[in-house]
């Protein structure tokens, strides 16, 4: 008698973790290769889970931020340079939900995105803007139904491997820099001219070149929402939040190996707990206040959704932008603290135990837009704003 089938989990989390078992297992090669992990992207594919985002009117799942950031935290645990992929692409279809569906050929390509599992790609930062997203020198020039452009993009990550690249620009000629618009551009109608090569201390399978970014398509790809407005009500929020759940899952994964390295030692010595183990109870304290950080930036997220207005104003920006700077300080806390729990083993690599690659991965976690320069947009807001300190909002 045959043996009943085991179902599949079809759940989010399910299909999470299985993508998770993938890429863990190239974590230490991508990473010491400076590759993309095609290996995990392909299983991403194979679970569809790129177009989970996409309203199911469009062929995709409609899947809340709130799920997207728990898939970005699991896979954070495995490889931090897949999440973070797998977390930017979801920050480019989040411009297209909330931005193009009113647009019939973004409504198209969202379609295809959900049918052809396609992988999206942002050059949003350009040579001589110093890292200011909301600043370009390039312009989009029209003529009738066609558009060209030409970037001078100094990261364009996983630019080699998308399906499409989502890129800024001011919105013509005689615009002001910060008079942007936002083009999609599908592989076969641009060119790359790898200008800078990523070689990095952490993060290296993001493969982050520098491109000379040339594109000729229709006019219709242009986004028909000024970027100001992308920005502001969809980028900010999904960029921070999606993000600091990348870094909550490094920082879960290195408190993982703390803990097994804790209770091995515990086992060795039984009846006398090891001096780590107060260590590692204080890194669970810090642990838990990354998660109820990145919980409650969600929570405000979806709130905000329900009263457009919002999404736009000074205090919700103050809010996301705090979420991401502590999140982004608090992970190379506890990863270093687990460091010093692990000792020599978390030091080393090839152990169970090693964290040499949270830590390098944790450290570009300050750098994704300096903590610097949000800092300074939030110092200019709370001059005009007052911040909201009530205790449940």
């Amino acid at each position: 008698m045959n043996a009943p089938l085991k179902s599949i989990d079809t759940s989010l989390n399910a299909r999470a973790h299985r993508v998770a078992a993938v890429s863990s297992r190239h974590a230490d090669q991508v990473d010491a290769e400076g590759r993309f992990p095609r290996e995990a992207i392909e299983a991403m594919k194979a679970e569809r889970l790129l177009a989970i985002q996409i309203p199911t009117a469009f062929g995709g799942e409609g899947a809340s931020l709130s799920e997207i950031a728990d898939v970005c935290s699991v896979l954070g645990q495995a490889c931090a340079s897949s999440a973070m992929i797998f977390a930017m692409h979801q920050i480019k279809v989040s411009s297209l939900v909330s931005h193009g569906a009113d647009a019939s050929w973004h409504q198209a390509f969202m379609r295809r995105i959900a049918a052809e599992q396609l992988l999206l790609a942002s050059a949003t930062t350009e040579a001589g803007i110093g890292g200011n997203l909301r600043n370009s020198i390039c312009a989009i020039e029209s003529d009738g139904e066609i558009c060209r452009l030409e970037k001078d993009a100094s990261v364009i990550s996983y630019g080699k491997e998308a399906d499409a690249i989502l890129v800024t620009s001011r919105a013509h000629k005689d615009a002001a820099p910060s008079d942007q618009v936002m083009t999609v551009f599908l592989r076969n109608q641009y060119s790359l001219e790898q200008t800078h090569v990523w070689d990095t201390m952490g993060m290296r399978g993001t493969c982050s070149d520098g491109f000379l970014f040339k594109a000729e398509a229709p006019a219709a790809q242009i986004l028909p929402h000024p970027f100001a407005e992308i920005a502001a009500q969809s980028m900010l929020a999904a960029s921070h939040l999606l993000w600091s759940a990348v870094w909550y899952g490094i920082a879960v994964d290195a408190f993982a190996r703390a803990q097994a390295f804790v209770r091995a030692a515990a086992r060795k010595s039984p009846g006398a707990p090891p001096p780590s183990a107060l260590h590692l109870a204080e890194v669970s304290n810090q642990l838990q206040m990354v998660r109820s950080n990145v919980v409650a930036g969600l929570n405000s997220y979806e709130d905000a959704l329900v009263h457009p207005d919002r999404l736009s104003s000074m205090g919700f920006a103050v809010a996301m932008n705090n979420v991401k700077i502590a999140s982004s300080e608090m992970i190379l806390t506890i990863i270093n603290r687990t460091m010093l729990i692990c000792g020599i083993l978390g030091y080393k690599n090839g152990t169970p135990y090693s964290l040499g690659r949270h830590l390098r991965d944790a450290h570009s976690a300050q750098l994704m837009i300096s903590n610097d320069r949000i800092l300074a947009n939030t110092s200019n807001m709370l001059l005009i704003h007052k911040q909201d300190t009530n205790l449940l909002g």
